[in-house]
């Protein structure tokens, strides 16, 4: 009986918290959406949702070294549930938007609809095969944690295909890889196959002459790295050549079918493994205003994230477009730019929950750019003060504010000691291949 008169209070209590907290749905557990997530946990005057098709953080700049066994991908994945152990309005669902419909405050997703007060999309962006059907449907994609292992299984897949067929002109395409796009996935990717080639595969595959692989970077413009300085550029070429990866710029991928690669000036490369990095776009879902779509199938914000012609729509992320005089196009894709943009929203979501001082207009502050290209070897650009470095030095500061990003103390250690270990034995011990083996001439999609 005593249980029964106190249920009720406390029952009405939760409907009034319910009511008067701003209602927040957040659409993506990325570098935004997860930032802005933490930033408002425990906060009061906010109730938020954070939908993700998976139930778990992706650390994007390290999928390439889950693509070519260096890490597992458990190590570059935490649970999102975990982050909000002790959370008292974050609550976690699982599923995929499918539609907005701002004119009832409603998303329609696959686990149901929801309504919302502030709606934030942070769904950031997908590969880019710009139109080309069949590429997209020949190609590897490398934008998500299961992608990486389709790549690492089908890169494994390939060597075991190469001992079983006779001749040259048989092993050529097993032993040809292709990465299409001179940005820093690209370079990065590249350069960590041909360490592969040079200190991992001739001792798993005696049988192979690995000086008959070949490994191509393919780019559209004049350089690799064109977002970063002459230096970066310059450096990261020649890091990667030294190595031996075949750099080829002013070079469009015109088609791809599977086996051959048909490039603009119609040379041709014969390969079972094309990975594209070429490009990216937003993940514009259904219901927003096309007039909106910007360039990169990015959204239109204003300077506090939120959408133009809506009052309580907010893009952060990869799939904003915010114009500023530092960056009329745009700001960078990259996560130091979502993780910015979440933190911002925040303080102006908190600002309208509860009041008090207003955040300024957003700007995006550059701490700089880098990327690695292999072991001891890698460029980084700082612009205040304006600085280059590469080499050693530059490499040892890559590794070090990656570790610092990785989400969990468990994954950082794991992470530290697979590079310790790779580091001092010049191998990796997580070359598996999570797929049944198919023989030559009965592989599988690579969608598989």
């Amino acid at each position: 009986m005593g249980a029964a008169v106190f249920s009720i209070p406390y029952f009405l209590l939760s409907i009034l918290y319910y009511l008067i907290n701003m209602k927040i749905i957040i659409i993506g557990g990325g570098f935004g959406g997860l930032k802005l997530a933490r930033s408002l946990n425990n906060k009061p005057g906010v109730d938020v949702i954070l939908l993700d098709r998976f139930n778990y953080h992706q650390f994007q700049p390290l999928f390439y070294q889950v693509a070519t066994a260096a890490l597992d991908a458990s190590n570059i994945s935490f649970p999102l549930r975990k982050v909000f152990h002790k959370s008292s309005n974050v609550h976690i669902r699982l599923g995929k938007l499918e539609q907005v419909i701002p004119e009832e405050n409603t998303i329609r997703t696959t686990i149901g609809d929801f309504s919302y007060d502030v709606l934030v999309l942070a769904m950031g962006g997908d590969t880019n095969f710009f139109g080309n059907a069949e590429m997209a449907a020949a190609a590897y994609r490398m934008k998500a944690t299961t992608e990486a292992l389709q790549i690492r299984n089908s890169l494994i897949e390939n060597f075991e295909h190469t001992v079983l067929v006779e001749g040259d002109a048989a092993r050529e395409k097993y032993l040809t890889i292709v990465v299409v796009g001179g940005g820093p996935t690209g370079v990065e990717l590249s350069g960590a196959i041909a360490e592969m080639r040079k200190f991992v595969l001739p001792k798993d595959y005696p049988e192979i002459d690995f000086s008959k692989m070949k490994i191509y970077l393919l780019e559209g413009s004049p350089k690799t790295l064109a977002a970063m300085s002459e230096k970066s550029s310059k450096e990261s070429r020649e890091y990667l050549e030294e190595i031996g990866v075949t750099v080829m710029t002013n070079t469009v991928v015109k088609n791809y079918d599977g086996t051959t690669v048909t490039l603009q000036n119609g040379q041709t490369i014969v390969s079972n493994t094309v990975i594209w990095a070429a490009g990216i776009k937003g993940n514009v879902p259904q219901g927003i205003n096309p007039g909106l779509i910007m360039k990169g199938n990015r959204i239109k914000v204003d300077r506090n994230h939120k959408m133009s012609g809506s009052d309580n729509i907010y893009v952060i992320g990869d799939l904003a477009w915010m114009e500023t005089p530092k960056y009329p196009q745009g700001h960078p894709q990259l996560a130091s730019a979502a993780i910015q943009q979440g933190k911002h929203l925040a303080q102006y979501l908190l600002w309208m929950a509860d009041g008090g001082k207003a955040p300024g207009d957003f700007e995006y502050f550059d701490k700089g750019t880098m990327a690695t290209v292999g072991r001891n070897k890698a460029v980084v650009d700082i612009p205040k003060p304006k600085l280059h470095l590469g080499g050693f030095f530059a490499w040892m500061i890559w590794m070090s504010l990656h570790l610092m990003l990785i989400l969990g103390v468990k994954n950082r250690l794991f992470v530290f000691l697979n590079w310790l270990y790779n580091y001092v034995t010049y191998d990796q011990s997580l070359r598996l291949m999570f797929r049944e083996f198919n023989k030559p001439g009965k592989e599988i999609s690579n969608k598989e």
